[in-house]
């Protein structure tokens, strides 16, 4: 059984730092190269992919889909649940992507790609918590 409370509280979390996240994001990206607001927006997106992470954990293991082997798997058994569609699951697999550019600083970080998920890509969250509580209420 999936544990409403927690992944709601796992959303509410997420809607807290896409608002702090909104509230900081620079307009340009000259603005955005600036050490502090760089290192914000990073951490803010960072936090917010964990979430949304955090909540696919839930949701699979709420409704007993068997472990994952690896992150990728959560957001696929999720699809073929229903509980997130399909071109929702490949933006989770992107969104996974950035994350671990950002927690493993595998190379050097793009800061073009960070500040154009900051400026032009927060609607996916908001598109995921969509499908999540859409999912719920079945």
């Amino acid at each position: 059984m999936v544990d409403r409370d927690r992944v709601l509280a796992k959303l509410d979390e997420l809607d807290g730092y896409l608002r702090e996240l909104r509230a900081v994001a620079p307009e340009r990206f000259e603005d955005y190269q600036r050490t502090e607001k760089r290192r914000s927006c990073e951490r803010l997106i960072q936090i917010s992919l964990e979430a949304v992470i955090d909540v696919c954990s839930l949701l699979v293991v709420g409704l007993r889909l068997g472990l994952p082997g690896e992150e990728d798997d959560l957001f696929e058994k999720l699809a073929r649940e229903g509980a997130v569609s399909g071109s929702m699951a490949a933006t989770l697999r992107r969104m996974k992507g950035l994350r671990n550019l950002l927690v493993h600083e595998y190379g050097r970080v793009n800061d073009e790609i960070v500040f154009e998920t900051v400026r032009g890509r927060l609607g996916d969250f908001d598109a995921f918590k969509r499908e999540v509580l859409a999912f719920l209420r079945k």
